[in-house]
């Protein structure tokens, strides 16, 4: 019963870890402008590239997709699958609608591969080397996103991991609700490219 009562708590842990802005953070404590000024306005890896400091990139995608893997490991830790699971969506909904920011975040790449890497890491492997594939090939961010969290449900699934494949695919809905203006953009030809400023 102890461990039931803990999983809105997970939930709300995996939120407030998931809510931390590191990609804010970081530009500000170096001095760029300020991220959601620019580019798609994201507080993610992607936007913080287009300041020019990759550096400030690779932290910040890092550092997001710690705090997916570190909520899932903790929540796990003390109650088990279930609690790691539902940390995960709650960090997922942190970044993506963080209470610090009026509810305007990121969405969500950096923080997905965190909580697959924290619950399976070869669907984590899987997430990424369809992401590099597709961008290698098409050079859009954001389509990369789209096409890789689509496959990972399938792929939990194929090989019958039923729970974390429904956690992906409501993951990979909220993904694809973040990403409504890239795909928007991406139908009209509108979308920038890998290495471009917006």
């Amino acid at each position: 019963m102890a461990l039931e009562l803990f999983l809105p708590v997970a939930f709300v842990i995996g939120y407030l870890l998931g809510s931390i802005p590191f990609g804010l953070i970081l530009t500000r404590l170096a001095g760029t402008q300020d991220i959601r000024s620019i580019g798609s306005g994201s507080i993610g890896a992607t936007n913080v590239l287009r300041t020019g400091r990759k550096s400030l990139a690779a932290g910040t995608l890092l550092l997001d997709a710690l705090k997916g893997t570190v909520a899932v490991v903790i929540a796990g830790y003390i109650a088990g699958p279930n609690a790691a699971m539902l940390a995960g969506l709650g960090a997922f909904l942190g970044h993506l609608f963080p209470v610090w920011l009026k509810f305007k975040g990121g969405k969500g790449v950096a923080v997905y591969i965190g909580i697959l890497l924290g619950l399976f890491w070869p669907a984590a492997l899987v997430f990424c080397l369809l992401w590099l594939a597709t961008a290698f090939t098409t050079r859009y961010s954001s389509l990369s996103a789209l096409v890789a969290s689509f496959i990972t449900p399938l792929f939990l699934w194929w090989f019958g991991h039923l729970a974390l494949a429904a956690l992906a695919a409501v993951l990979t809905l909220l993904l694809f609700y973040a990403h409504r203006e890239n795909i928007k953009r991406l139908q009209s030809g509108k979308e920038s490219r890998i290495g471009e400023k917006a």
